[in-house]
């Protein structure tokens, strides 16, 4: 028996090829996919060629092993059913759902202990988002929203409707979203922000708004460098930016020339394979991810996922992200 993965080739090419059926070792289990999620930031770093080929795919995930170089396996939300146990586990993993930080494919062998028991209630295709609610709540816990405070988050993809979703939680003051797609801003309204504004000068100076002036916390989670300038802009005296966006190749030129060194403004990167340092005396990766599973139970994840698309199609899903992203956020490759 065959199974089939997907492997990015080059910039702007995949392939869904044939390979062997994984079979597991006497500690693995197999996992049947049923669904996986495109990271439509990262991913799409990799699918244009534009991620550092000489970092490592991800030191935090075994799952991801070599660089970023192409021809490259990539991915890591997929969610399926357990349907072969090797001869050391507890046939109990037999038929249980399961979520895993593995790269897209029809199947693949994993160590129990890499596995996410997906929660009763909790559909695949909400699993299969356990990683980007994983994310918003890692910046939260780094940006630490206070009561009353005005927040503005740049970038209202995946991360960032989700990040809008769990601050509407946060007793605010105010909750201003950007981005450029209307469709995007429209849902980030839906979620949970009090108002989502095109970006450039007047989104800056509606931010400012206030007193004092200014966002006290601002996250820059729109992929785009540009947008870190502007995210500085509207953040006022004494303030923080969490810059969650991942730029890859991409250089970020900033204006730390004018208000930026006299408002003391902190800027901070949030990335989601480690805890914020101060806080590691009492939470851990395992505490982090449960409060995540109770999260997106309760999330209205209608407005991030938009699309479902067969494995076999992945190459039209990744087009679809680049090419039309007013009508994509999140994508599903069903198999």
């Amino acid at each position: 028996m065959t199974a089939r993965r997907l492997r990015f080739t080059e910039p702007r090419t995949i392939e869904v090829e044939s390979v062997p059926e994984p079979v597991p070792e006497s500690d693995e289990v197999r996992v049947r996919t049923t669904v996986s999620a495109i990271s439509s930031g990262t991913e799409r770093l990799v699918y244009r060629g534009e991620a550092p080929t000489d970092l490592p795919a991800d030191p935090a995930l075994e799952s991801l092993d070599g660089d970023l170089s192409f021809p490259l396996s990539y991915g890591y939300a997929a969610v399926g059913e357990v349907d072969a146990v090797g001869e050391d586990v507890d046939p109990d993993w037999l038929g249980r759902r399961a979520f895993a930080f593995e790269p897209h494919a029809s199947a693949f062998t994993a160590s129990p202990g890499d596995l996410q028991p997906i929660p009763d209630g909790v559909t695949d295709a909400q699993a299969a988002l356990f990683p980007t609610v994983e994310t918003a709540v890692n910046f939260l816990m780094d940006g630490n929203p206070r009561i009353g405070e005005r927040v503005g988050v740049f970038g209202q993809g995946m991360i960032g409707l989700a990040t809008a979703a769990l601050l509407s939680d946060a007793s605010l003051s105010e909750l201003v979203t950007v981005d450029a797609c209307p469709a995007r801003r429209e849902r980030s309204e839906r979620i949970g922000a009090d108002r989502s504004l095109s970006p450039g000068a007047d989104a800056v100076a509606r931010l400012r708004e206030g007193d004092p002036p200014g966002r006290d916390l601002t996250y820059e989670l729109s992929g785009a460098p540009d947008a870190l300038d502007d995210a500085i802009a509207a953040t006022g005296y004494d303030g923080r930016v969490v810059v969650g966006s991942w730029y890859g190749t991409k250089p970020a030129e900033v204006d730390l020339g004018r208000t930026f060194h006299r408002d003391r403004i902190a800027i901070e990167s949030s990335q989601v394979s480690t805890i914020e340092p101060a806080l590691r005396g009492r939470w851990s990766l395992e505490r982090r991810r449960a409060v995540a599973w109770d999260r997106l139970a309760g999330l209205d994840l209608d407005p991030i996922l938009t699309h479902r698309i067969p494995f076999a199609e992945a190459a039209d899903a990744y087009e679809l992200l680049e090419e039309r992203p007013e009508e994509a956020v999140g994508v599903l490759l069903t198999y």
